[in-house]
């Protein structure tokens, strides 16, 4: 018997600008980058604007490919952060539409960026990840709280390439290395992925 095989994504949703109405006084440009998503966003019409999306790029024959495993496991509002699941030969295919993807599927939805941040044969890998990143996005908040540090820090903490993220993941005991993603273009999925 053949066992279908998927990849599990896991997507921080990125915002760009202060929601209407708030001021940004002393919350740390960290936070402002990862603000909650509204409450909304429900699984299905995630679901919806990813398939739609997927239409838009790849037509009827990337939707088709793309719709039978395509499933939201997790989403989190609160950190703005799901998991997605889907088939291992089209992971692909969502990956380039959730690049595509320019604001939240909700009507009026702000306009964001969905970042892949790992790709995992299995959801306890992703939900690991996610854990930790949550982690770090404290540790660092907490750092440019008592540092003041400029935005340009906050976006570099970010990303991944501030000095303070390693020191926070060393004192968590993870590794040196922090790329989640490998610039091999194997699409960070190793071969103990394969599940």
């Amino acid at each position: 018997m053949v066992r279908l095989k998927d990849r599990y994504l896991l997507v921080n949703i990125i915002y760009s600008d202060v929601p209407p109405g708030q001021v940004k006084g002393f919350v740390p440009d960290l936070l402002l980058y990862n603000q909650p998503t509204s409450n909304e966003l429900r699984p299905q019409l995630l679901l919806k604007g990813i398939r739609s999306e997927v239409a838009a790029l790849f037509g009827d024959c990337g939707l088709g490919a793309v719709d039978r495993s395509l499933q939201v496991k997790y989403l989190s509002p609160a950190t703005s952060t799901f998991i997605l699941r889907v088939s291992r030969a089209h992971y692909r295919l969502v990956w380039a539409a959730l690049a595509f993807m320019n604001c939240v599927p909700i009507r009026d939805g702000r306009p964001c960026v969905f970042r892949v941040v790992r790709v995992s044969g299995t959801i306890r890998k992703v939900e690991e990840e996610a854990v930790r990143r949550a982690k770090l996005l404290v540790l660092a908040a907490k750092d440019e709280m008592a540092s003041k540090s400029s935005s340009s820090d906050a976006l570099g903490a970010l990303l991944r390439s501030d000095n303070r993220q390693s020191r926070s993941l060393a004192m968590l005991g993870g590794p040196k290395d922090t790329d989640d993603i490998p610039e091999s273009g194997d699409g960070g999925v190793s071969a103990s992925d394969d599940g």
